[in-house]
């Protein structure tokens, strides 16, 4: 695939003029970093940076039947779901395998209920089709909204610091819930106005910091962007690439569509039970799960830390001190902020316990390693629930 046949967001223009390196990421033509993966990664984690992640899917669902629509395609359920909350979840198929990790966001109550869905942009059409072959037998509207929308990410311990001054109450829409994103809940939504432009504004991310994503329409995000960029130059705010946000989500051990979650793995093997409800209500994937509740022979995904500099990458053998293969490393890095390799792996029940003495092969090389507790990164927890 050629970058002309790539799709690009309403932010391509600005990330080509200030340097970027761009890369094909699920057909999207997208900066992977502008100085350097480290420098970002440290500016998040330390102040604030911007990521476009415009790429990723968003559909709109309404219509009567948008609850039940939702209970039965989400391992989660979003009956008791509040207006103005976000929920975490999963979209399997039958046998239990995971389609996509999924936010999915109550945006008006019972009268109109309306949701919005956010996907991994390389499932974007996989999910799209999935939830369209149900939507025929129910009464509810699907819009995909990618395109007519940008998503931009806020993370860092200074993005209230660079929101709060210049964010007010939405005009369009009807004001509840808090009337600042310094009130604003973890995983909470709300209708504001950011710069002058009418934005959807929630308290998520994937990096492990405090921060925000903001969705708008693309005929905004060009102003919107710079603007953010130029104010938040007190608070040392830079942009930030998909490297950094690897590097940083794979610290936070957020695991991630295509190396720790696929179809051939289910919830309970990622450590994903939490996002699974499994009493009083059916869906698609239900009996399988159940199943896989009480199964503890399972592979399960575990951390990994390395005593040599030598960084381990999804596929690496994960063996015993005696060589025999137990596992495989999904994603692997070296962490800019403990400054040593770690990793994210799928190992034998047998084997994932703390501390237990492993080695992983890298390059015909065994290296010592040992099971840590996930997450390798965990910042002191200041917003509210």
């Amino acid at each position: 695939m050629t970058s002309t046949t790539l799709s690009q967001t309403s932010l391509h223009e600005w990330h080509a003029a200030h340097g970027a390196r761009l890369v094909d990421f699920a057909g999207w033509l997208m900066p992977v970093q502008y100085t350097s993966i480290v420098t970002e990664h440290l500016a998040t984690r330390q102040r604030v940076t911007l990521f476009d992640v415009s790429h990723m899917g968003r559909f709109q669902i309404t219509g009567p039947a948008a609850v039940p629509f939702l209970e039965t395609l989400l391992t989660r359920s979003t009956s008791g779901l509040a207006e103005g909350r976000i929920r975490y979840s999963l979209v399997c198929q039958q046998d239990g395998g995971i389609l996509d990790d999924v936010l999915v966001y109550r945006l008006a109550g019972a009268k109109d209920p309306r949701f919005l869905l956010v996907v991994n942009a390389g499932n974007r059409e996989k999910i799209w089709q999935w939830i369209n072959s149900y939507a025929d037998k129910m009464e509810v509207d699907l819009e995909d909204q990618t395109l007519d929308t940008a998503m931009i990410a806020v993370q860092g311990p200074a993005a209230v610091d660079l929101l709060e001054p210049v964010v007010e109450t939405s005009t369009t829409e009807q004001a509840t819930g808090p009337s600042t994103v310094n009130d604003l809940g973890y995983y909470c939504c709300r209708r504001v106005k950011v710069c002058g432009v009418e934005t959807l504004v929630s308290r998520t991310g994937y990096t492990g910091e405090d921060g925000f994503e903001l969705i708008l329409d693309t005929t905004n995000a060009m102003h919107l962007w710079s603007e953010l960029l130029e104010r938040g130059q007190d608070v040392g705010a830079i942009a930030a690439g998909l490297g950094a946000r690897d590097t940083l989500r794979l610290e936070a051990a957020m695991p991630l569509y295509g190396h720790e979650l696929s179809e051939e793995i289910n919830p309970y093997q990622a450590g994903l039970g939490f996002a699974v409800d499994l009493k009083g209500r059916a869906f698609t994937g239900h009996e399988a799960l159940a199943g896989f509740s009480q199964n503890h022979q399972q592979a399960c995904r575990v951390g990994i830390s390395l005593e040599s500099k030598r960084v381990p990458r999804e596929g690496y053998q994960v063996l015993t001190v005696t060589g025999d293969e137990v596992g495989n490393v999904t994603s692997g890095t070296f962490s800019p902020t403990f400054e040593r390799p770690i990793a994210m792996a799928y190992v034998e029940p047998t084997y994932a316990n703390l501390k237990t003495e492993l080695l992983v092969n890298i390059r015909g090389t065994q290296v010592p390693a040992s099971i840590v507790k996930l997450p390798f990164y965990q910042r002191k927890q200041t917003t509210k629930t």
